[in-house]
């Protein structure tokens, strides 16, 4: 057998799963399991932006292959696409060139949207969340327009490889500015719902999904860095709409503070679904999962909603719903036999406080710090709310997992 081949194709394949936004526990178990398939017991360490792989060669001694990870993407497809390749890999162990084709031939063949259809994905997404927020019918076409430049700045900073976090703020200012614009000659009742709407096209909900699940299965390091990026994102939001707000200030005169609307359950829970399915567009889903990861975002939030009605606080009841929305996903990844993390990241958006950073920074602008602390406080509240229903979801099933396979033996 070709070692050297095997180690390669097996660090390439954890490579495209964390290229595609794998969480890295996927990773290092992906390149483990179709390891100890061929024999071989290795010794892998993951972060976000290395693999470290080390195998024991047949003269006995150790063959290692490094790998440098990019800048990751959003492309749950392909998370699956090849979680389901290392799994057939792992049942029928080919010779390792023939593998290596395997591998070449699902990157070659993993489905993308085109341009139109991403940007028709932030339109939904802006518009649905622009809805969801409180804001009117005017507020909810215009988000989804402005969600649109937000996809075509995107593009465009991604194309010339510009760092996320200046991509970030140049979006976040040119979103919000756009905004003020709009409410300045009275096409948008209520901007800051537009701008909420939007704003959740530029929350890391992928990052902030994985950086938990990592730091649930022990994986501390690469916990810890995704959460400084969320951390990161989360500074350029708030930067770029702040200069958005003094700019719009001295050209327009300082925007008014609306009235926010409040809609039927009903409504709501329709308008996350909207939301959820421009993700599945941003987020690239194919097939049938796209309708269950949307089912799951508007189920998830009609837990959040029942919970408030027997008369639950805020907290408890993104407890409970991200609660659910965990187990949801993990009997979808079992029904399915795909990764959880399709159907968790798009069932969590209606509880990502992207609305919560905005206000937070909205009334830091205004020099209201008294509600800007309490703001901010409230939203790494409920972060940290949605990071234990995660990990009680997530550890549960795998205590279930575990007990079940012990029985076995």
């Amino acid at each position: 057998m070709d070692y050297y081949a095997l180690l390669d194709m097996a660090v390439s394949l954890g490579y495209e799963l964390a290229m595609a936004g794998a969480e890295t526990y996927r990773v290092e178990e992906s390149i483990h399991r179709v390891l100890l398939a061929y024999g071989l017991e290795s010794e892998i360490f993951a972060i976000p932006n290395c693999i470290i792989v080390s195998i024991e060669g047949p003269n006995g001694k150790p063959m290692t292959r490094m790998r440098r990870v990019g800048q990751h993407g959003n492309d749950l497809d392909s998370v699956e696409q090849f979680s389901d390749l290392s799994r057939a890999i792992c049942n029928r162990t080919p010779d390792p060139q023939v593998a290596q084709e395997w591998l070449e031939l699902t990157r070659q063949s993993r489905k993308t949207y085109s341009l139109s259809a991403s940007l028709l994905g932030h339109f939904l997404a802006a518009a649905g969340f622009g809805l969801f927020f409180g804001g009117t019918a005017a507020d909810t076409i215009w988000a989804g327009i402005v969600g649109v430049l937000v996809g075509i700045i995107q593009h465009i900073l991604g194309i010339i490889k510009t760092n996320p976090f200046f991509t970030t703020i140049t979006a976040s200012f040119l979103m919000a500015l756009s905004a003020y614009a709009l409410g300045a000659m009275g096409l948008t009742p209520n901007p800051d719902a537009a701008i909420m709407g939007t704003v959740m096209l530029l929350v890391p909900g992928l990052l902030f999904t994985n950086a938990m699940r990592d730091i649930i299965y022990g994986d501390t390091n690469s916990g810890v860095n995704r959460i400084m990026q969320v951390f990161l994102v989360a500074a350029g939001i708030a930067l770029g709409t702040a200069v958005a707000f003094q700019s719009a200030a001295i050209v327009f005169g300082t925007p008014d503070d609306h009235y926010i609307l409040s809609y039927s359950p009903t409504v709501q829970i329709l308008a996350s679904c909207v939301g959820c399915i421009g993700f599945t567009f941003v987020f690239n889903v194919h097939g049938h999962g796209a309708p269950l990861c949307c089912l799951g975002g508007g189920l998830t939030w009609a837990v959040y909603l029942l919970v408030v009605s027997l008369g639950g606080g805020d907290f408890i009841a993104n407890f409970w719903a991200a609660l659910f929305a965990g187990f949801f996903a993990e009997f979808m990844a079992r029904i399915r036999k795909h990764p959880a993390i399709s159907y968790l990241v798009i069932s969590l958006l209606p509880l990502i406080p992207g609305g919560g950073i905005y206000r937070a920074v909205n009334y830091a602008v205004r020099g209201n710090m008294g509600m800007f602390a309490d703001t901010a406080i409230h939203t790494a509240a409920v972060a940290g709310i949605l990071a234990v229903g995660i990990l009680m979801a997530s550890t549960t099933v795998r205590l279930r997992n575990i007990l079940k396979s012990q029985k076995k033996a």
